[in-house]
């Protein structure tokens, strides 16, 4: 099985993880989505439990590149969760502190590093599925627990059960591929944990969990001080005190994110109010197929399904638009069918209605989740903005909502009171439209302004390339010309080589030549290195190398000479060393002159001198070969040539 797919499935096991640790049958278990929270309140050991998901979420982003050990963890901690659900058995306090709280953010974080790393390495299909699937699986689970005041699904430990053994089992593949971890999941490249761009990343995903615990301490008397308003008046109207706080929370996640960047900002935003929008609607279609056998969870699932493949289309921004703008469009249609009192669904036990409802929204969250993941992979803020920024900024949403929600005479109040005013959701999937387009849109420019600087890069890389190209021959014919006639040296020698370099430059600078043996020609080095006043060792058979290649070995050596004539002092020995590797050719140029100290080479590329950067270095390079140079003052110079036999 190809690298790729193994990572794509053990995304797909982790979303199974997800799922059992995120629908507990506790009422107060993690993310339950189809309930809108209250204030955060906690007491004695409850301070514990408030703070462990934030360590637990610090940790996990620190080691997102060992996503497949954080899934694996996860796993493992919510083993005994599964377990007591089947036998009863009772666990010490920390030990279910552990089991309750941890699972749930290192599930996230493994699946989102889990995308991050398919989008990074170019394949946006099963990457932004799996981000989708992160989602998905979260509304999955609501579906599958169910309103807390709903009859339970008996079945669900057995389910549990059988979905942890299949995200062990799916796991197993990639925790073999990438058992020294998963370099590709993290970004920016080359950035090292302790980077300010990931460890922002890091602190404020952080910081976002941990409001919570501030948000804790706003009690009534201190939140009616605060306000300047009467204490009673902020008890018998709670809901605008749990809108205080979740107004206070949403505003502070909203700076945390912005401080993470623009790009998380926006995605953060858009995919917490993805998550606003499907909950009230959720809450409605799971009381509707409350009592109707596995019609909720069939449900869900198929939207879920529907939202991962449409993440998985390079069509997923535009769907991800059209499903929560459809969700959106279904949601009206709901409160006017029933002339403003969704209510009168459950009474009458609409399945149809129901399961077209599920089915949208689940399909819309999820589906946007995975329209986000690619603008983020590139910035490496998947895991952050998508796990614990997402989850912080929909907390406070549900919270801040909660002042649309008016009880009015003579109608039902209580635990359904959110999908009584399905309308609000209906705004803010618009809303969730609009942003996902907007994010999209802005990636593909982004995209596009990256392609440009690419391109204009590789034009100045080709354009340099061709100056070094034509520097060379210069080099070696021209300039040696006017060096001798610098030194005085003149005669019928002097006057052909300038004729002939003369004419070469013409037709190089005409693009009709060149200075160099053609490639047609094969190029017996033995012969060609065999020059008078230097001593040549060599294979006893020819060795021959292929025109472009041989050609430009024979004038690297050639310049490597001439080096050695100007600089090495009179009287100067020279040998060349010629080797025959089978797979490449091995060329050494010694002598027994000056020598150099190790920084005068920097110094004569700096002045202008580029005899041997680019007769040297640069024709070995192109060759894809490799140029050594050995030398002290007073001990010679030797210079190494390879390239490879091609």
């Amino acid at each position: 099985m190809d690298a790729r797919w193994r990572i794509a499935l053990a995304g797909l096991g982790g979303a199974l993880l997800i799922v059992v640790a995120a629908s507990p049958r506790d009422p107060f278990g993690p993310m339950p989505l189809i309930s809108t929270p209250g204030r955060p309140e906690f007491h004695s050991f409850g301070w514990v439990m408030a703070a462990a998901p934030v360590a637990a979420t610090v940790a996990a982003l620190l080691l997102v590149r060992w996503w497949p050990y954080l899934l694996a963890t996860a796993g493992l901690l919510v083993t005994p969760l599964v377990v007591q659900e089947i036998t009863a058995l009772v666990f010490p306090r920390v030990v279910y502190l552990a089991v309750t709280v941890a699972p749930y953010p290192l599930a996230v974080a493994g699946v989102l590093g889990c995308a991050q790393s398919l989008l990074l390495r170019h394949r946006p299909g099963p990457g932004s599925a799996v981000a989708g699937l992160a989602a998905g699986s979260v509304l999955f689970a609501a579906a599958l627990r169910g309103a807390t005041w709903l009859m339970p699904v008996e079945s669900l430990p057995v389910w549990r059960v059988v979905l942890l053994l299949a995200g062990a089992a799916a796991l197993v593949p990639a925790l073999s591929e990438l058992r020294y971890g998963d370099p590709e999941a993290v970004a920016p490249v080359g950035e090292p944990w302790w980077g300010w761009r990931r460890l922002r990343l890091i602190l404020t995903a952080g910081a976002a969990v941990f409001l919570e615990i501030p948000l804790a301490l706003l009690h009534t008397e201190r939140l009616a001080e605060l306000l300047d308003v009467n204490g009673s008046a902020l008890q018998r109207h709670p809901g605008a005190a749990t809108a205080v706080v979740g107004v206070a929370g949403l505003g502070a996640a909203a700076v945390l994110a912005a401080v993470a960047g623009l790009w998380a900002l926006a995605g953060a935003l858009t995919a917490g109010a993805v998550l606003v929008g499907v909950s009230a609607p959720m809450l409605l279609a799971v009381s509707v197929l409350g009592f109707h056998g596995p019609a909720r969870w069939i449900g869900a699932l198929t939207g879920v399904a529907i939202g991962a493949v449409v993440a998985a289309t390079r069509w997923r921004v535009a769907g991800g638009v059209v499903l929560s703008a459809g969700a959106a469009v279904a949601i009206y249609i709901a409160w006017s069918a029933t002339t403003g009192n969704p209510q009168k669904l459950v009474d009458q036990g609409s399945v149809v209605p129901g399961m077209v409802l599920l089915v949208l929204v689940t399909a819309a969250g999820t589906a946007v989740f995975g329209a986000i993941a690619p603008s983020l992979a590139p910035r490496g803020a998947v895991p952050a903005v998508l796990g614990p920024l997402a989850a912080v900024l929909m907390d406070g949403g549900l919270r801040t909502v909660q002042v649309a929600y008016q009880d009015r005479p003579g109608e039902y109040s209580g635990l359904l009171l959110p999908a009584q005013n399905i309308t609000t959701s209906a705004q803010v999937l618009l809303g969730v439209a609009a942003g996902v387009a907007g994010i999209g849109v802005a990636h593909y420019l982004a995209e596009r302004w990256a392609e440009r600087k690419r391109a204009e890069q590789i034009r100045r890389e080709a354009a340099e390339a061709e100056r070094e190209r034509l520097a060379r021959p210069i080099h070696d014919g021209v300039l040696q010309v006017l060096a001798m006639v610098k030194r005085g040296e003149a005669g019928s020698e002097l006057a052909a080589l300038a004729g002939e370099q003369e004419q070469a430059l013409r037709n190089l600078l005409r693009g009709g030549g060149s200075l160099t043996r053609t490639e047609s020609e094969d190029v017996d080095l033995t012969a060609a290195l065999a020059l008078p006043g230097v001593q040549l060792s060599a294979p006893a058979t020819a060795v021959v190398l292929p025109g472009r290649t041989g050609g430009e070995l024979v004038a690297a050596v050639l310049a490597a000479l001439d080096n050695v004539r100007r600089h090495a002092g009179d009287g100067a020995r020279v040998w060349i060393l010629l080797e025959d590797e089978g797979d490449g050719v091995r060329v050494t140029v010694r002598d027994d002159g000056a020598g150099f100290t190790p920084g005068r080479l920097a110094e004569a590329e700096n002045a202008g001198r580029l005899g041997v950067a680019q007769s040297m270095r640069g024709r070995i390079n192109d060759l894809g070969g490799t140029t050594t140079i050995h030398s002290a003052p007073g001990q010679g110079t030797e210079v190494e040539f390879w390239v490879p036999r091609r």
